[in-house]
């Protein structure tokens, strides 16, 4: 790998503002424990927006002084990193050995940032245009230390975003509508969510007479399959749980009677409690 040179003015690099640009809940799944470091949410927020996800080491890290550190948050602090790449997780843009990028870093109860010198990293980046070899994180904080835990559900997101068949990114809610069956009981409630590339997706509630209701998820123009809905930690999951609202949203349900859209309302709150809360531990 061709060598770049580090050396890159502090200052330059402060200058720069950070571009933090990330987009703004099996019947009843048990509920998700508390998370005690970065969720699958979290992993998967930083590699879908990142053209580069980067493993590397750290050979320096400079503490950046407050009064030159815009936009840093109380009980962080701010650090220029130059650092060695180890591995190119995802991305096309080419780089080269040496790296340098600013992070915010916790402090501890002492005020104090974890050591970063000689620490294998994973870093969600973008390149700085007319810049070899400096970054820009995607936030402020978008760097993991390369447990093998982080580094193996890292590179799993990543396979399965690069997928052809991942499902588009989910923005919203068009229609819901449901339609009683020929029995008592019978019926069944459709979804159709809007995409940021406009493909199909549909959610779908079936009832039967005596049976619990089914549900599941098309990525398709294919009817849901109700008896898999998705599994907690998949991209089909993150895409409905961290992205659908909480409630649809008005003029949304086109049920025809009152009835019928009150159980239209009650499959939708099904659908949102058996996927569970989307959490988060980055902001």
């Amino acid at each position: 790998m061709p060598k770049t040179p580090i050396a890159k003015p502090l200052k330059s690099l402060v200058a720069g503002a950070f571009l933090a640009a990330l987009p703004v809940s099996a019947f009843a799944q048990p509920a998700a424990p508390v998370p005690s470091g970065p969720t699958y949410a979290d992993l998967a927020d930083l590699a879908d927006s990142a053209p580069l996800v980067i493993k590397a080491n750290v050979r320096k890290a400079i503490k950046v002084k407050n009064e030159r550190a815009p936009g840093l948050r109380p009980g962080r602090a701010r650090y220029y990193v130059e650092a060695r790449t180890t591995a190119l997780l995802s991305g096309a843009s080419a780089i080269g050995e040496s790296l340098a990028y600013l992070v915010d870093l916790p402090l501890d109860a002492r005020g104090k940032a974890p050591s970063l010198k000689k620490q294998d990293v994973i870093i969600f980046a973008r390149p700085v245009p007319g810049r070899p070899g400096e970054l820009q994180l995607v936030k402020p904080d978008a760097q993991l230390f390369a447990s093998q835990a982080n580094e193996a559900k890292v590179r799993e997101i990543i396979t399965a975003l690069l997928s052809p068949a991942t499902p588009a990114k989910v923005t919203g809610v068009r229609e819901i509508i449901f339609v009683p069956g020929t029995l008592a009981g019978e019926g069944e409630t459709q979804m159709f969510l809007s995409t940021v590339d406009r493909s199909a997706a549909s959610i779908t509630v079936r009832h039967e007479p005596g049976r619990p209701p089914l549900w599941g998820v098309s990525f398709s123009e294919l009817v849901a399959d109700v008896s898999r809905p998705p599994e907690r930690g998949t991209i089909e999951w993150y895409r409905l749980a961290c992205f659908l609202p909480q409630m649809p949203p008005p003029g949304a349900n086109l049920s025809e009677s009152a009835a019928a859209r009150q159980q239209a309302e009650t499959d939708y709150r099904l659908v949102i409690d058996a996927l569970g809360p989307c959490d988060r531990t980055i902001s």
